[in-house]
């Protein structure tokens, strides 16, 4: 399969993800702000809620690829080159404890071992060395952006995600299903950062970059330039509120169909004068002040665009929807998307607009034999629980990371 994304909403084919394991029962109270959880969350339920999302994307596209990151990670570590490279990564980065002393030992582990203990922190082979976990690798989103033929291997701002930076470069730098896309790799260095929560890919020349509190300036120039010299003619830098609540681009704006938009509206519609439009014209970038995302997408795309509000009109359901990532949905194919059950507002909010809501349990006990046809269902929202998944701070799109779709 080719890896290639060039649209936010283009028919789904390839996914990578990763169910809740062993490192979110590693989080403790008293390291759960540490590790940017708001809360200690049950891995069973977690797990159980994961599932049912990855079951209704079967469903919903019964050719789906659906590739387990921890999969990726452990077939990458088979090769003796990544495990040194991995190893080395670690000892040079990890900031919570001194790896030197141990890295012949890391480097010697099996990829089993070696994949557990850059997940989980620790593995019995070396009893000395014990490091938090990664419970955030839940996340895939977050790892890395395709865009066209070209990947962006994010760089974590936070000491917490560091290691999921590192398996993933690990992955794209020795698996062979990256073989042919690594000649187009972005790597982002020194303590510059890029995540790819901020990477939303509108066009196949057209990139929206959220500058936020994970995200740095230099750290999404030195992106956008190299996108732009590989063939993306504009990018949109929309500059975020610097908050928890806020975190990506993609924790207040995804796009559920080519004209439609989820959005919420006091970081996005209430925002002024903060998207910096990147045009490439005759060998160099013009720049230009926009006065908002909406003006400067629909001058982009010389079409309309809307706006559906997360939460619906009301504020505080707005922010508490939000805050459960109302707005943080994904699509399936253009105008099919799923989403956290819980954010009725929005889900209602978007019925106004030609949505039918249907139950993630019912859509696949009525479509379990196969008749689903994505490309005649006209605009759905299929949800899934996440009362458990949604303390991470992250909801569906998050959770999801393409790496091919078809073009709208």
């Amino acid at each position: 399969m080719d890896l290639r994304v060039s649209s936010e909403t283009g028919l789904l084919k390839g996914v990578i993800t990763h169910t809740p394991g062993p490192e979110v029962s590693l989080v403790s109270p008293e390291t759960k702000d540490q590790l940017l959880f708001d809360d200690i969350i049950y891995e069973l339920d977690a797990r159980n809620e994961h599932l049912d999302m990855l079951q209704v994307m079967r469903t919903a596209l019964p050719e789906l690829q659906i590739l387990e990151v921890r999969n990726l990670i452990t077939e990458t570590l088979e090769n003796p080159d990544a495990r040194a490279y991995l190893a080395d990564s670690l000892v040079r980065n990890q900031r919570d404890g001194n790896l030197a002393p141990v890295r012949a030992q890391i480097a010697e582990l099996d990829a089993q071992e070696l994949a557990a203990f850059a997940i989980e922190g620790s593995t019995p082979s070396i009893p000395s060395v014990e490091l938090l976990p990664t419970p955030n690798l839940l996340f895939t989103r977050d790892l890395a952006a395709i865009v066209n033929d070209v990947i962006v291997v994010s760089k974590a701002a936070k000491t917490a995600r560091i290691r999921e930076s590192l398996m993933m470069d690990t992955v794209v730098t020795f698996h062979p299903m990256y073989e042919e896309i690594r000649k187009n790799a972005i790597f982002i260095s020194g303590e510059d950062s890029i995540e790819g929560g901020d990477i939303l890919v509108v066009r196949d020349d057209l990139v929206l970059i959220g500058m936020s509190e994970r995200t740095t300036f230099s750290g999404l120039m030195h992106a956008a330039r190299q996108l732009m010299d590989k063939g993306i003619n504009q990018v949109l830098i929309i500059d975020i509120p610097k908050k928890r609540s806020s975190m990506h681009l993609d924790t207040i704006f995804t796009f559920s169909n080519y004209n439609e938009c989820v959005v919420f509206p006091p970081a996005i519609i209430d925002r002024k004068d903060n998207v910096v439009s990147l045009v490439k014209s005759n060998g160099s970038i013009i720049t230009e002040l926009k006065p908002n995302l909406k003006y400067a997408l629909e001058e982009a795309l010389g079409h309309e665009v809307t706006f559906i509000k997360c939460g619906g009109d009301d504020p505080t359901a707005q922010q508490r929807e939000q805050w459960s990532d109302g707005a943080n949905t994904f699509a399936l194919a253009p105008g099919v998307i799923i989403g956290y059950e819980r954010n009725v507002n929005t889900f209602r909010e978007m019925e106004k607009h030609g949505y039918k809501i249907v139950a993630g349990k019912d859509f696949v006990k009525n479509y379990s034999d196969g008749s689903f046809d994505i490309s005649t269902c006209g605009k759905m929202v299929i949800t899934f629980e996440g009362h458990e998944l949604c303390r991470g701070r992250g909801g569906a799109r998050c959770m999801t990371q393409p790496f091919s779709r078809m073009v709208d």
